[in-house]
């Protein structure tokens, strides 16, 4: 049984994110880089669509997703470039929040790095996900807005996906 996530903050510009899915790493790899599967579960609360998902999986390549309100239409997203890519074990990608209508901000000049492993033990595996930010206050800021509530509900979806294939 997958266990909700975990979220530490090791240092004053990271935040951590540890969640395990019993599926096999490969899929749970495909789950983070294939936009059709992206597209399916990492939606976050109800009421959103995610109309853009753009990927070049492949060091130097670039993203894009954005994801829409359906009650009023209101769009934000990210984008960035892929800077490791070790299938299917390790993803690193700079991320910039564009803040479309939905407002907030975050400095576009320094963008997030994000890096993601995945590892795997008798078909369970362990997604880590460590996020460093410009600075603690543009940390706070994404920690503010519920982003890991968020996760977790999209990380549901998946699990729900993986039992589906099983």
């Amino acid at each position: 049984m997958p266990k909700p996530i975990e979220v530490t903050q090791p240092s004053d510009r990271e935040v951590r994110v540890v969640r395990t899915f019993d599926a096999p790493r490969q899929l749970v790899w495909d789950a983070h880089t294939k936009p059709e599967l992206i597209q399916k579960w990492m939606l976050g609360p109800p009421g959103w669509t995610m109309p853009v998902c753009e990927m070049d999986v492949r060091v130097g390549g670039a993203y894009r997703w954005a994801w829409r309100s359906v009650d009023g239409g209101k769009q934000f997203g990210f984008f960035g470039d892929f800077t490791e890519v070790a299938k299917p074990s390790k993803l690193a990608h700079t991320q910039t929040y564009d803040p479309g209508d939905v407002g907030g901000s975050m400095n576009p000049d320094e963008p997030a790095i994000i890096s993601t492993a995945f590892s795997e033990a008798n078909g369970v595996t362990t997604l880590t996900l460590t996020m460093l930010f410009a600075s603690k206050a543009i940390r706070d800021a994404a920690v503010s807005t519920g982003m890991t509530d968020g996760m977790e509900i999209g990380y549901v979806r998946l699990d729900d996906m993986f039992k589906a294939a099983a």
